[in-house]
């Protein structure tokens, strides 16, 4: 197979037009005292690259936000104009793509899947960033210190022991519950999946609006299929077996069969469509006993204008599967560079990467953002250990920072889901088949060989 037309033309072929842009607020007025003592400990010239404007692509997201407030101190730093460009989560992945293609440089880095490396690894979209972390003109190793940077995440985001992006954010998923319901019944938090399907059972109470648990139900590469990959591991799942691309097989089948009797016996029929801010919302209205998803939807279910849950709430590791194996997510929302960009716009770019992902910019736009929104997916493990960052996160409930901290260490997979270039047209599919399994359209080994029989036509 030719990943590099593949990739160029199966990508663009799924791009629907073009996407309006979101204007950026005005982020001087949120701008936090501009200290760069910390910064300027670092044995590099911050100004090397004065004069340069470069421009991100972020999605409209707290944490990002948080950032964007900072621009300013960046700007007096380093003498760079930075411009911020927001665009949705569904569209950042594409424009990014098309961007890419050009070789226009538009964005001199972005907000990037990590799941996408692959695809900008095959086609030289993006430059590796190892030159750049050992080049102490500049890079302060001690100061920057990247082996602090969660390694699954930067795991995540080496192709071919080549790091092509640095985690500004990430997260692990948990699963979420009610204490309050489970201490009733007493119940303990699920060890493997048939006790989570257990605790479900029993706190499934419809007519009184309380349901088991629900899942994310939303076809996408990122919805259905980022839960559906750790049941998948779970379970034993092998995305290559003897380099072959595979996504049906008894272990798929049996995943997927737990994925839908879960969903179908203990989930609102509507959790169908739903991704996770409906679940999240639901279990911040008191209809949800249980979910798994992401650790940083805490920061929603704590919401104090909205959440009737507060004070209720309890985290813990994802069950384990009959492989005997915890599989969370390994998602990060990490910063690459545009190959297409000049020296100098590369030097001005890394310099950004390095002041966002730095322990002092965490801190800043964690907990010591002075706005209301306070970050849970910090970059750093060391910041998971700081009291002060500690005391915020903890706020969200019983053993949510026990459970983050081990799952971070103990319970993430870099093959969650299949690095592959061809990941984008892949990801469709295996969500298409999940969504078929869940409406009830196809049994899960008839969707799961469809979507088999579609992969393997892309190679022809």
């Amino acid at each position: 197979m030719d990943s590099r037309n593949f990739n160029r033309r199966h990508v663009l072929a799924g791009i629907a037009g073009s996407t309006a842009l979101l204007a950026l607020g005005p982020r001087a007025a949120r701008a936090q005292q501009a200290d760069l003592s910390a910064y300027q400990s670092a044995k590099i010239d911050w100004r090397q690259a004065e004069g340069q404007a470069i421009t991100v692509a972020v999605i409209p997201a707290a944490y990002f936000e948080n950032l964007i407030s900072l621009a300013p101190q960046f700007e007096a730093l380093t003498g760079i104009t930075l411009r911020f460009e927001k665009v949705p989560p569904a569209q950042i992945r594409q424009k990014a793509v098309l961007d890419l293609t050009s070789g226009s440089g538009t964005y001199a880095t972005h907000a990037a899947d990590p799941m996408y490396y692959p695809l900008y690894q095959a086609n030289g979209w993006v430059d590796p960033l190892d030159t750049y972390l050992e080049d102490a003109t500049l890079t302060d190793k001690a100061w920057f210190k990247p082996e602090d940077i969660v390694p699954a995440w930067t795991a995540a985001n080496t192709i071919e022991g080549k790091l092509y992006g640095i985690p500004y954010d990430g997260e692990v998923t948990l699963q979420v519950l009610r204490k309050d319901l489970y201490e009733a019944k007493g119940l303990k938090p699920a060890e493997d999946l048939d006790g989570f399907i257990a605790n479900a059972a029993a706190l499934h109470d419809p007519g009184n609006r309380v349901w088991g648990t629900a899942l994310r139900g939303l076809p996408g590469a990122g919805q259905n299929v980022y839960i559906y990959s750790s049941i998948f591991r779970a379970f034993g799942g092998d995305w290559l077996p003897a380099g072959q691309l595979t996504v049906n097989g008894p272990e798929a089948e049996a995943a997927l069969a737990w994925y839908v009797k879960t969903m179908k016996d203990y989930a609102p029929a509507a959790a169908q469509q739903w991704n996770w801010p409906d679940i999240a919302d639901a279990f911040s209205q008191g209809t949800l006993a249980s979910y798994i998803d992401a650790h940083s939807s805490a920061s929603v279910i704590n919401n104090t204008e909205k959440s009737t849950v507060i004070g209720k709430i309890a985290y813990a590791r994802w069950p384990k599967g009959p492989s005997g194996k915890r599989v969370s997510s390994i998602w990060n929302w990490g910063f690459p560079i545009n190959a297409a960009l000049p020296d100098a716009g590369k030097k001005a770019t890394w310099l950004f990467i390095q002041w966002a992902a730095s322990t002092p910019t965490q801190i800043a736009t964690s907990y010591g953002f002075n706005g209301p929104a306070k970050r849970s997916g910090v970059n750093r493990l060391s910041l998971w250990e700081d009291p002060a960052y500690v005391e915020t996160v903890s706020a969200f409930g019983d053993n949510f920072v026990e459970a983050t901290l081990t799952a971070l260490r103990e319970d993430t997979d870099v093959d969650w889901r299949p690095r592959v270039p061809q990941w984008p047209a892949v990801g469709d599919m295996v969500a298409t088949a999940i969504a078929a399994a869940l409406a009830g359209q196809a049994t899960p080994k008839a969707a799961l060989d469809a979507a088999q029989t579609q992969i393997a036509a892309l190679g022809k």
